[in-house]
């Protein structure tokens, strides 16, 4: 009677052999099979971690199909061209992984290093630069044309407060009813409003009238968005 495993037990097994690791990533690369590829020419190679078939970024360890490679050390040392047998002894040696950073080179280029602390690392990095870069927004401030003088300073800190956060500002006037008749009165509003953030800010759109609205665009000066 064939028995039948369940997903658990498949990928437990995907997991404790290597050589079905090396199967389903001949698969999802489509390489021809290949009994050196799998076997290898010396057993003790199977203690190197061999595939990461969720990762494809590097040819790491047995990835690596190249009959030689120029090596360099994990202290940065140029240990020259060698076999990459000889390259996966000294990874293996060194409890290590040889990972190959330059497949365009003639032979390529390999270094041993922790790929795994080495990509911890770089997705630090990547997420602390993520963190630390400013995506530009534009926010809009809103007036009418009859606004107070308090409602009007209200309206002004916080179009200066997104601008000293690196954003850009639309101040916009809108008009209703008669007030149609007096757009003026906005275009004068706007050009008060945006010489009072002169020196922070710089005018990147006159005043310009789109059906009932009058609007302006604030950017940051270069100064100014780098405190």
């Amino acid at each position: 009677m064939v028995s039948v495993l369940t997903l658990p037990q498949w990928c437990a097994w995907v997991n404790k052999t290597i050589i079905s690791r090396r199967l389903i990533m001949c698969i999802i690369m489509r390489v021809p099979f290949a009994p050196a590829f799998f076997f290898g020419d010396n057993p003790r190679h199977l203690r190197l971690e061999v595939l990461n078939i969720a990762n494809l970024a590097h040819q790491i360890n047995e990835e690596i199909l190249d009959k030689e490679v120029r090596l360099i050390s994990d202290t940065g040392e140029q240990l020259g061209i060698m076999p990459l047998q000889a390259a996966l002894d000294i990874a293996m040696q060194k409890e290590m992984d040889l990972v190959k950073i330059a497949p365009g080179s003639v032979p390529p280029v390999c270094k041993i290093m922790d790929y795994g602390k080495f990509r911890f690392e770089q997705a630090k990095k990547d997420k602390e630069a993520k963190k630390n870069q400013h995506i530009v927004e534009v926010k809009e401030i809103r007036m009418s044309p009859g606004i107070g003088d308090n409602d009007f300073a209200t309206k002004l800190r916080s179009a200066q407060k997104f601008i000293h956060d690196g954003d850009r500002v639309k101040v916009s006037v809108r008009f209703r009813g008669r007030e149609m008749a007096h757009t003026n009165l906005g275009e004068i509003l706007l050009r008060d409003f945006a010489e009072k953030c002169s020196e922070i800010a710089v005018l990147d759109k006159e005043p310009k009238l789109e059906g009932r609205s009058m609007s302006i665009f604030l950017s940051p000066k270069q100064s100014s968005s780098n405190k």
